[in-house]
């Protein structure tokens, strides 16, 4: 694992500040209510091998996106497939799949972003990742190991960085600033020692995804991390059985991670995403081949099943909202959102179905109010893609497009995230 720390962060930072500053002012000026970043695996121009970021602006008003001036912006990787925004929006998390790696950027207040730091993931090929106060979580399609590829595959396996504070970040050569993803924590545990299918797994700094020692190929498809950060569980595909699970993980004082009693839990055929709710008690599972969502109820992390609620064809992403009883889900196939009611049980109930873009594999909420949900849309228009946007109704959960939705966006995105606007004072 290397750790790239930009030497010139901090001069970039105070050469920035009059932008920034003259760029809040703008902002103010306006009804922004939120910044939209809306990962592309390819960028506009010729060097269309590394993704880009489009920064939209949301109006509280109307809905309206429109990209910010200058975006977008580099992902400073190949192929972005995952975002994750610190608890205190200060800082965007990119993760570039062919790159293995994660790239830090600061927000600023007008909404722009400012590469930080690089870290390399453990494992091979990441795909989902997801944050609490203090740590970041990362899936990786496949653990560490020279011999696991696409054609030669193994499990995946689950990695986690200290987030630093700002003492802690300080104390770096160079020093950095608060948000710096530290050293990924150690596991060290041999798993299988005397297994004749598995071959043994030392996790130095991995939590490998596997169900006892039986050998199968077990490939992780999202993380989820709860609202108290005391538990993180990853939605996982069991390609050798053919069945899916989802691992949960009790999350140590170190960051150190121990699978809680019963995991992995049986989940549908095909798991490819999860989410658990602002309370803690729930988890919802989308899955793909059944088209699904599959409820859980959460006990310190123990998983059991409750219900299964119908989506559409391909569900693909899976948004809980923090405010409001309601659950969002993409169907990627049919090109629609399912939008349900949630009820003090944790149960499902549909409220109808909104059609998207092309082609949706991602799913926000709006965090400065919780009034608007968008999606990515994979495929877009054909030649680029799209960003819907819907004006949610927090009475009874409708959704209405917003004006002139969808938006275009670079080609192929696949990630979404958003900071509320704070004006500076």
């Amino acid at each position: 694992m290397r750790m790239k720390f930009n030497k010139t962060s901090q001069l970039l930072l105070v050469s920035a500040a009059s932008l920034l500053a003259a760029g809040a002012l703008a902002a103010c000026g306006t009804d922004t209510v939120d910044f939209v970043y809306v990962a592309s695996s390819q960028a506009v121009s010729s060097n269309n091998n590394y993704g880009e970021i489009n920064v939209f602006e949301i109006n509280q008003v109307s809905g309206f996106m429109r990209q910010i001036p200058t975006s977008p912006f580099p992902s400073a990787g190949r192929k972005p497939v995952a975002e994750a925004v610190s608890k205190d929006y200060t800082n965007l998390y990119v993760v570039n799949q062919d790159d293995n790696t994660i790239v830090q950027f600061l927000i600023g207040s007008d909404g722009k972003l400012y590469p930080q730091n690089t870290v390399n993931t453990p494992g091979i090929f990441p795909l989902s990742v997801a944050v609490s106060s203090s740590y970041l979580f990362v899936a990786d399609t496949y653990q560490p190991g020279s011999s696991c590829t696409a054609a030669t595959p193994c499990s995946g396996s689950v990695s986690i960085f200290p987030i630093l504070n700002a003492t802690d970040a300080g104390k770096l050569s160079p020093p950095q600033i608060a948000g710096t993803l530290g050293t990924a924590v150690t596991n060290g545990v041999t798993y299988c020692p005397k297994s004749t299918t598995q071959t043994p797994v030392i996790g130095t700094n991995f939590w490998p995804l596997l169900n006892g020692c039986s050998g199968d190929i077990i490939l992780p498809t999202g993380i989820s991390v709860s609202a108290s950060g005391a538990n993180v569980y990853v939605s996982a595909y069991d390609s050798t059985a053919n069945t899916g699970y989802v691992f949960a993980f009790s999350v140590g004082s170190s960051g150190v991670l121990s699978a809680v009693s019963g995991s992995p839990f049986s989940a549908g055929v095909h798991p490819s995403a999860i989410a658990s709710d602002s309370s803690g008690s729930f988890v919802y599972v989308t899955d793909f081949k059944s088209g699904d969502v599959l409820g859980f109820s959460a006990v310190s992390g123990v998983l059991t099943q409750f219900g299964t609620y119908p989506a559409g064809n391909q569900p693909s992403a899976i948004a809980v909202d923090p405010n409001y009883s309601f659950a969002f889900v993409t169907n990627s196939l049919d090109g629609t959102v399912s939008a349900y009611s949630k009820g003090s049980n944790g149960a499902l109930t549909s409220l109808g179905t909104y059609d998207t873009g092309v082609d949706p594999v991602a799913i926000g909420i709006d965090p400065g109010t919780s009034h608007f949900v968008f999606t990515a849309n994979f495929l877009g228009n054909g030649a680029l893609g799209t960003v819907s946007d819907f004006e949610l109704n927090t009475s009874n959960g409708a959704l209405v497009n917003a004006q002139h939705s969808p938006f275009t966006s670079n080609a192929l995105p696949t990630a979404v995230a958003a900071v509320p606007h704070t004006p500076v004072k």
